[in-house]
């Protein structure tokens, strides 16, 4: 760990760009600040993977440790790779690996990506092997912070794509319902949308029960993938 991540901010810091920092800020279209060193993601994913065998041979503990190490810089390439390495060992985790989880969220992100590079992947894959952990997910819609709400939602996405956790998908998208927060609303619309895919009626008919209340930014994301006449029946006007 003492010559990883020195050698992994050499590599950054060698690569990032102005313009990059510039496009960043313009992409992300948020009230708040970006650190980033102005790598772009795909360099970022390949300088990733570049470490995958190295970070392999590393005590699980150790590794999660390092891997807070790069979330507290809060710059983005280091907390995306930090999701990245994390990913790559969700095999190795047991139930009490999502209070890890759970701090990088609640302490960490700050924006959609990191969020959704997490929980997409490493939370939703830990919730299929752990899904007694399904109810503590849910109970981050009810939190003040924006990306533990959010993080509710998209940590379903992968589980929804397969069938799993319907109630608890349902039970998600009502707590959040009526969230005014956009980034939000789109993760629950995702969240739905995921569902979908492999359980299209029933997603529909929760859909058109809520058409009068669920904010258009996540009904219309919900809709995306339903046949076109489900959609035209869903955007009629009560």
């Amino acid at each position: 760990m003492d010559s990883i991540i020195p050698s992994l901010r050499e590599k950054l810091i060698a690569q990032g760009t102005e313009d990059r920092k510039i496009s960043s800020a313009r992409f992300f279209k948020t009230d708040e600040y970006i650190k980033t060193y102005g790598v772009g993601m795909s360099e970022v994913t390949k300088m990733a993977k570049s470490y995958i065998k190295v970070i392999a041979c590393m005590e699980k503990d150790d590794f999660l440790v390092m891997c807070e190490s790069l979330w507290q810089s809060q710059y983005i390439e280091e907390c995306v790779i930090a999701c990245i390495w994390a990913e790559s060992r969700v095999k190795e985790y047991n139930v009490e690996n999502l209070d890890c989880f759970e701090r990088w969220i609640d302490l960490y992100v700050d924006n959609w990506a990191t969020c959704d590079t997490l929980c997409n992947h490493t939370v939703g894959e830990f919730l299929m092997r752990f899904p007694q952990s399904i109810q503590r997910v849910a109970t981050w819609a009810s939190s003040e912070n924006r990306w533990m709400r959010r993080a509710a939602s998209v940590s379903l996405i992968i589980p929804a794509r397969k069938g799993f956790f319907l109630s608890e998908i349902f039970q998600i998208a009502d707590s959040l319902l009526m969230d005014d927060d956009d980034l939000v609303q789109k993760g629950y619309g995702w969240m739905l949308k995921a569902a979908s895919e492999h359980n299209p009626k029933v997603v529909f008919e929760f859909l058109i029960a809520r058409r009068g209340s669920m904010p258009r930014t996540a009904y219309r994301y919900a809709l995306e993938k339903m046949p076109p006449e489900w959609r035209a029946q869903a955007m009629k006007k009560e």
